[in-house]
């Protein structure tokens, strides 16, 4: 199918493909609870190397107004974020050092991105996995996924540190629980259902020990923990944490092992100790807050993506930043990137 790009060279093959793609430079707006400063449109490198702001405080990056923000990744061969939106079926790349961004749409839902040992990224899109390489614009059918399920549909994911891919799937009208996790192993094709019976999975990631797996059920509230096997077998299931005033979205970890999530309707990122004790919140000017990643040089920089579904046209009026991706600095650094293994 044509590929239409703002890129120089003519139309590439692909599935339906555009790009847009610039180095505008992006108005930042710094959020501190009772109020927004605005700051001049840099790269945000030098905001943080500049500035001299507290850590975890929230910095608006992009503005783009995503209707549903998700799954943002670190990509240490782009040095940049990756991260999706759902319901507007496109891509999107943020460099920090200076401030290049960049979309592509497509022609299904996409709801996740993880890089590949390969250089590449995998794309999760409402019926399965896909090749996506961001140089050509090529996206490429990998693997289909539950496809006797008309109602469900891919969800978060996570590459843990031995290439294993995690993800979840959903019942896509939020209903029934007929959603899934599933598992591929480094350089095997072959999928591993491990549970069943979810209505909104999301968010699993596991710890920098490898041992200990989390995953939520947004529907319900929980945040479940299990112990991971050397097989990748998960035994043990446990509550590890319950929340109100919102519900848990995607989920990533520090390298202390400490538990960030994204609240849906929370306005604000929860953070839990290994022990599963809450630490002090991350307030942010947006309803629904869906998941952080960290990643820069250091892993100190957390960008966070939220999202304006759902809301009426008087909350989106009064907060103007439901739907931009935020980035703070942090004094822990992130786990690195898990790269995910392609069969060979």
């Amino acid at each position: 199918m044509p590929l239409s790009t703002s890129k120089s060279g003519g139309p590439k093959s692909g599935e339906g493909l555009s790009i847009i793609s610039g180095a505008t430079p992006v108005t930042f707006a710094r959020y501190q609870p009772g109020g927004m400063k605005m700051t001049p449109h840099i790269p945000v490198d030098r905001v943080f190397r500049a500035a001299e702001s507290k850590t975890d405080e929230a910095v608006s990056v992009w503005n783009l107004q995503a209707k549903l923000g998700e799954g943002p990744v670190w990509s240490e061969a782009d040095s940049a974020f990756y991260f999706v939106d759902i319901l507007s079926c496109a891509l999107h790349r943020y460099r920090p050092s200076d401030g290049m961004r960049s979309t592509w749409h497509v022609k299904r839902r996409p709801t996740f991105l993880v890089p590949t040992q390969d250089g590449g990224l995998i794309c999760g899109m409402e019926d399965g996995l896909y090749l996506f390489d961001p140089e050509t614009g090529r996206i490429h059918p990998f693997m289909p996924v539950e496809q006797t399920h008309s109602r469900t549909r891919l969800n978060d994911a996570h590459v843990d540190r031995s290439g294993r891919l995690w993800f979840g799937t959903m019942d896509d009208k939020e209903e029934l629980p007929i959603g899934s996790l599933y598992s591929m192993e480094g350089g095997d094709v072959a999928l591993r259902r491990h549970h069943s019976g979810y209505t909104i999975s999301n968010g699993p990631v596991v710890a920098p020990d490898g041992r200990t797996l989390y995953h939520c059920e947004s529907a319900q509230g929980v945040i479940y923990a299990f112990d991971v096997t050397s097989t990748g077998t998960l035994t043990g299931q446990r509550i590890f944490a319950e929340i109100s005033n919102g519900a848990p979205d995607g989920l990533t970890m520090d390298s202390a092992g400490t538990l960030w999530v994204g609240i849906w309707g929370g306005h604000r990122l929860e953070r839990f100790s290994p022990e599963g004790v809450r630490l002090a919140p991350i307030p942010l000017p947006a309803s629904n807050v869906t998941k952080a990643a960290f990643g820069g040089d250091d892993l100190r920089m957390v960008f966070i993506t939220t999202a304006r579904k759902g809301l009426s046209a008087a909350e989106l009026e009064a907060e103007p930043l439901n739907g931009a991706m935020f980035c703070l600095r942090t004094e822990t650094p992130g786990m690195p990137q898990g790269l995910m293994m392609l069969p060979g």
